[in-house]
């Protein structure tokens, strides 16, 4: 069984996870038109018939998001880039991250592999995509950015399965510092 994407096209489903589907790699402007694939998760597309419209206009939103605003979101990604460094124990092998001069400088220690899109199951039960990135400080668990229709960052973390703070922390969304300014 297959479903259409106005904007990925046909995508398949996964072989070990039925409310999964993939799209074939497509250029996400974001990362300089990599091309990446693109997962929809947790669609059972005869319980949530809403679920592919809302995921392309959040992808149109995705993709129009260019290099312009990533340079803008950067001092998330580097302060995620130090909070982790100041965490963890001393290695010299990260004196090349502390070294970094421009916040923008992050990017090149950023390595983008999965986009995610899945509907939030609480509270807004909005769309949202993340983007799966491998990094040079967190070579265990990642990085992961969020972005709430696809228009605007709304989190930025380690890779945890959580679309939100406010989920991962089981807050408020109002007391979710960039959900909350969504």
């Amino acid at each position: 069984m297959n479903i259409h994407s106005q904007i990925l096209g046909e995508l398949t489903q996964d072989n070990n996870f039925e409310d999964w589907w993939h799209s074939r790699p497509v250029a996400v402007p974001f990362f300089e038109d990599k091309a990446l694939p693109v997962i929809f998760m947790d669609l059972v597309p005869e319980h949530d018939a809403k679920f592919v419209p809302e995921a392309d206009e959040a992808l149109r939103n995705f993709f129009s998001l260019d290099i312009e605003y990533r340079d803008s979101i950067s001092t998330h990604v580097y302060k995620n880039c130090m909070d982790f460094l100041e965490a963890v124990e001393f290695d010299e092998g990260d004196d090349h991250l502390r070294q970094i001069k421009s916040e923008k400088d992050i990017w090149q220690y950023v390595f983008p592999r999965e986009v995610y899109v899945s509907r939030r199951h609480r509270r807004d039960e909005d769309i949202y995509i993340m983007v799966a990135c491998e990094c040079d400080w967190e070579q265990e668990h990642g990085l992961q950015m969020v972005f709430r229709q696809g228009r605007k960052l709304t989190r930025i973390s380690e890779q945890d399965g959580h679309i939100t703070e406010a989920d991962a922390y089981d807050k408020p969304d109002s007391e979710d510092d960039l959900l909350s300014k969504f």
